[in-house]
């Protein structure tokens, strides 16, 4: 096991080089410059070189690479083009934001779809399966935009429950129920959308193991239905199920940029669309490589889970 998560992490080394790679020259190709964002009426030409002196943008590209780089294998992401802050103290300030609404989003996710995947796979081509059946395209179809702008009219106009915007309260001094009552709809929207595809793999997942033998053989010992199918069926359901929530892990650090904006959720998600328009390359860079690095760690997780789940799978 330990040999093979070596060989993982050293594999992992030129995937994150050629990411970053790959990464800095699209951004440096897109159109514009950070110079653009500070033009006004009082600078001359002048002043615009010198500003892009001064920011290393009039270097080679290869070499604005390897200072990038330098940099970042002693731990520096460098200072943000829009701010003037280290990247990482921006970063450091919207991370806590976005695992809480992205974690509390999965927990929601998983708690309406493996139930309700279970559900639909034991009773197939009932009613309830129609209906969990609906409620999974429904999740699926709709977009995160589309959704979230329905909620905000719902519980924020037409019934103001929920505040539409923001993390905490204008003037006031936060704290649990504040941030909780903010947290709602966004987590919502999240959960919905992410259950309404694993609702479907949780199904096909089920329904793959129910017909086995094993299970005859449990009913006829006199097990319960309930015991069958959430001990036994589930348990060597679960693979592809892992899988699936190995893919979502990365979501816990990229956020949701359309759903951090709608909601003007204070989190990586939306410093992420604030520096592309801001063409703050040091600040999308980090969030790229840090996005990089949790795919690629969520993969080996999951990887590492399947043994866990299924013991006759051996990492040799």
């Amino acid at each position: 096991m330990f040999q093979y998560i070596i060989r993982r992490l050293l594999i992992a080394i030129p995937v994150l080089l050629g990411v970053t790679i790959f990464n800095f020259f699209i951004i440096n190709l897109a159109p514009g410059n950070p110079v653009d964002m500070f033009v006004n009426p009082n600078m001359s030409a002048a002043d615009i070189l010198a500003k892009k002196e001064a920011l290393g943008l009039n270097d080679p590209l290869w070499e604005q690479y390897g200072r990038w780089m330098g940099s970042m294998l002693q731990g520096d992401f460098g200072y943000s083009f829009a701010t003037y802050e280290p990247v990482l103290d921006n970063i450091a300030a919207r991370i806590g934001p976005t695992l809480l609404l992205m974690g509390t989003a999965l927990i929601i996710a998983y708690l309406i779809a493996i139930p309700v995947g279970i559900l639909s796979a034991t009773k197939q081509y009932s009613f309830i399966d129609y209906l969990t059946t609906t409620f999974s395209f429904f999740g699926i179809s709709i977009p995160n935009f589309f959704l979230g702008l329905g909620a905000i009219y719902v519980f924020g106009i037409v019934f103001p429950i929920f505040p539409t915007g923001g993390m905490t309260t204008l003037g006031s001094s936060g704290g649990f129920v504040d941030t909780f009552m903010h947290l709602v709809l966004p987590a919502m929207v999240l959960g919905t959308a992410i259950a309404g595809s694993m609702v479907r793999y949780v199904r096909s997942s089920m329904l793959e193991v129910l017909g086995q033998d094993y299970l005859r053989t449990a009913r006829a010992k006199g097990l319960r239905e309930f015991f069958v199918n959430n001990k036994h069926a589930l348990r060597n359901a679960l693979i592809p199920i892992v899988t699936i929530i190995g893919l979502e892990i990365p979501l816990l650090i990229g956020g949701a940029v359309v759903t951090e904006q709608i909601f003007q959720w204070p989190g990586l998600g939306q410093l992420t669309i604030q520096s592309i328009g801001s063409r703050d390359y040091p600040m999308l860079m980090a969030l790229n490589f840090i996005a990089a690095f949790t795919v690629l760690f969520s993969n080996l997780l999951t990887d590492l889970m399947y043994s866990v789940v299924d013991p006759r799978i051996k990492y040799n």
